[in-house]
């Protein structure tokens, strides 16, 4: 019969479709946890390459930021690949720049701008010198 790596539990046999826990020493899980942080791979990998629960391999990441006084991260992972590929999308310099207010001013700025020309207008000027240009006269929605 077979067992599976770092359990006792048979994996083939009358009790092969039963649910098993493996047992990972400290070290073990604190380097699966570690992997997860880093990005490396993400909780559903590691549940699979590992045979745990993604719950499980998302308890592993936290012991292993806990224990090395680690920042949470919030889902950063495909905003830093993004940042980091070389296929930067054009004027993407002048962001990275920005502080974290500037990108919301900017985020708002550019939403209202959307909004002006679905709605068949834009601005041009500030204050007293407002513009206001008519694009066409049917809703471009």
């Amino acid at each position: 019969m077979k067992t599976h790596p770092n359990t006792s539990v048979h994996t083939d046999g009358p009790k092969a479709n039963r649910r098993f826990t493996m047992k990972y020493t400290k070290e073990e899980r604190l380097d699966i946890g570690r992997r997860i942080y880093d990005g490396e791979i993400t909780r559903y990998q590691a549940a699979e390459e590992y045979g745990v629960g993604e719950q499980t391999a998302r308890s592993y990441m936290r012991l292993y930021r806990d224990a090395n006084q680690l920042p949470p991260k919030h889902n950063t992972r495909n905003f830093h690949i993004a940042l980091s590929s070389s296929s930067k999308p054009a004027g993407i310099k002048e962001f990275e720049a920005m502080t974290k207010e500037e990108l919301i001013q900017a985020l708002v700025k550019a939403r209202i701008t959307e909004t002006r020309l679905k709605k068949g207008y834009m601005v041009k000027g500030d204050g007293p010198d407002k513009e206001y240009i008519l694009l066409d006269s049917k809703n471009t929605k």
